[in-house]
């Protein structure tokens, strides 16, 4: 289940996850946030129950962005306990999110 996450839910969901998450920053305008939707829905299915998988748009959640210093999009991060973990920034193959997932698992 890919998870949205927003200024209401981001502590509950993400910085008190007891699993790690992944949270995608991007916004319906960029093209390379566009490319990467599909790889994120997969991640979402794949680590299921492991990693909450989910996105966050900087348009509608500016404060998020703000708060996590999100400059440029796609910009994903992994939380681990509520602390940034991984930080990648533009579009990467799936492989490149499934290596950084790999390493809090």
């Amino acid at each position: 289940m890919e998870y949205k996450f927003t200024a209401d839910n981001f502590e509950s969901e993400v910085l008190k996850s007891e699993v790690p998450v992944l949270v995608d920053f991007y916004a319906d305008w960029c093209g390379p946030c566009k490319m990467m939707a599909p790889v994120i829905a997969q991640l979402a299915e794949k680590y299921e129950g492991k990693v909450k998988v989910g996105k966050c748009n900087i348009d509608e959640e500016d404060g998020l962005a703000r708060v996590h210093r999100v400059m440029n999009i796609p910009n994903m991060k992994v939380f681990v306990k509520g602390e940034v973990v991984g930080n990648i920034v533009g579009a990467v193959s799936q492989d490149v999110l499934e290596a950084e997932l790999k390493k809090v698992l």
